[in-house]
């Protein structure tokens, strides 16, 4: 085995090559196909967790023991010149390479192992380990250990990928052209004026409904009766995303519409649905390092769908396009197309939580969104400075402004583990609202942390996690 030094280059020791990467702290590792101007050719040539798989490159995730890619020279496009792969820090341990030990890449093959490792890292997150690159008509191997301070989407970003894609919609079948693009016409609404309106009760109701009239008994047998055939339990009207009761939508369904993978109880008709993960290589970024985001389905066709999400209960919510929606990602069931997300950090949280800070999706546009709450939640209008737990937050109007206020005071009673339970609270200023609910766990509990309660967010772990 041969060790390699920064900037030395040796030849391939092969035509198939495999790259593992090991380090004290958990990383990322991915791999970049560029070409001859040193950028990818599309995103397609970027390689990683939530794309494993690439013209002649594959991912792998290693179980513990090192993150692998695989390279075959021999299948790579003949405009790609050049592999990298990288490492980045994934969130979980340091914030930066100085304090995660050594960083070791080893090029493994039939004909032997040349190994690389990257002593003297400070302020970097994310680091280009090493190329392999065609010269002269061979294939070459080059120890980079070079740096970045802004991690896997500053790689990403210096190699030419777009990380702020959005994910491309497949085409509705047969509806109308229009479909796929407009958000449907809800029934109009007053301009909001805080606090903002309950959600509209003018919505075409259910019709009314009376059991068929039953046939003539046979043979005897009674007809059949239930409470199960009260109005209450029957269908809803309208178009777009209805309320169906308390814990459930009916989405009627003349195009498309983006919802929770995994929400959908029933429907009828015909339709076709789609994985999109978190939306495009951007948000597939973001979600990894801070656990934020909507794992999401896009469901066309025409027809009716109903959601629901664990018997939580379901609340509309219509954006004018006037103003956002800030909103835990645990807390998001389905949303029309024409309404567009991004994943940002809570105003005033940096350095508050874990590495990354405390994290929510905002929603813009015009459109008409379904959230869910464990419990019926109260509004609470922001007229004064209010405050509210971390985990109680579901969402609150974008145009507000965020900080952290620490309600316990630092001293011996704090360092020896007593406690009021409730240490940190998201505090709000400005005009909107605040939606809290009457639980500190969202709907499918903490993601990332561990325990529960306030107390299980006093840790940046933990606290970083909530939100996803």
């Amino acid at each position: 085995m041969t060790a390699l030094a920064r900037g030395e280059n040796r030849p391939a020791p092969a035509d198939r090559m495999t790259v593992t990467v090991t380090c004290s702290a958990g990383v990322d590792v991915s791999a970049l196909l560029l070409n001859a101007d040193g950028r990818v050719r599309t995103d397609a040539d970027f390689v990683f967790f939530n794309q494993p798989v690439g013209p002649g490159v594959t991912y792998r995730h290693g179980s513990g023991r090192g993150d692998m890619v695989d390279v075959q020279t021999s299948a790579l496009p003949p405009d790609v010149d050049k592999v990298v792969v990288t490492a980045s820090l994934d969130g979980s341990g340091p914030p930066t390479f100085a304090a995660a030990g050594t960083l070791l890449a080893t090029i493994g093959s039939d004909s032997g192992a040349l190994t690389f490792p990257m002593d003297g890292l400070t302020t970097e997150t994310a680091v280009v380990c090493v190329e392999i690159y065609r010269r002269g008509g061979a294939w070459k191997v080059r120890a980079v250990g070079q740096g970045y301070d802004n991690g896997l989407a500053g790689i990403a970003t210096a190699f030419g990928v777009h990380i702020d894609d959005e994910p491309e919609a497949p085409a509705a079948p047969n509806p109308p052209a229009a479909a796929s693009v407009s958000a449907p016409n809800y029934p109009p609404q007053a301009a909001p004026n805080y606090p903002p309106p309950a959600p509209p009760t003018s919505y075409p109701s259910a019709p009314a409904y009376a059991p068929p009239a039953p046939s003539s008994p046979q043979q005897g047998a009674l007809p059949m009766q239930s409470d199960l055939f009260n109005p209450n339990h029957a269908e809803v009207t309208g178009v777009g995303i209805q309320k169906q009761g308390g814990k459930m939508i009916k989405v009627a369904v003349n195009g498309e519409v983006l919802a929770r993978a995994g929400s959908m109880v029933a429907y009828q008709g015909d339709m076709q649905f789609k994985a999109l993960g978190s939306g495009g290589i951007g948000r597939a970024i973001t979600q990894r390092l801070t656990g934020e985001g909507v794992p999401l389905m896009n469901v066309s066709g025409r027809g009716d769908l109903f959601l629901a999400d664990s018997a939580a209960d379901v609340h509309i919510i219509d954006l004018d396009g006037s103003d956002g929606l800030t909103i835990n990602g645990s807390n998001v069931l389905a949303f029309d197309t024409s309404l567009s997300y991004r994943i940002a950090r809570v105003q005033g949280a940096a350095g508050i939580a874990s590495n990354a800070g405390l994290f929510n999706c905002v929603f813009t546009g015009r459109g008409r969104i379904a959230i869910t709450t464990h419990g019926s939640p109260v509004v609470l209008q922001v007229d004064q400075p209010t405050y509210a737990d971390p985990q109680a937050a579901v969402a609150w109007s974008s145009s507000l402004q965020t900080g952290i206020k620490r309600n316990d005071s630092f001293g011996l009673g704090r360092l020896i583990g007593r406690s009021t339970g409730e240490g940190l609270t998201l505090a709000f200023s400005g005009r909107g609202f605040v939606i809290v609910q009457p639980s500190e766990l969202p709907p499918g509990g903490l993601i990332g942390g561990t325990g529960g309660g306030q107390q299980a967010g006093q840790s940046g772990g933990a606290l970083g996690g909530l939100f996803g």
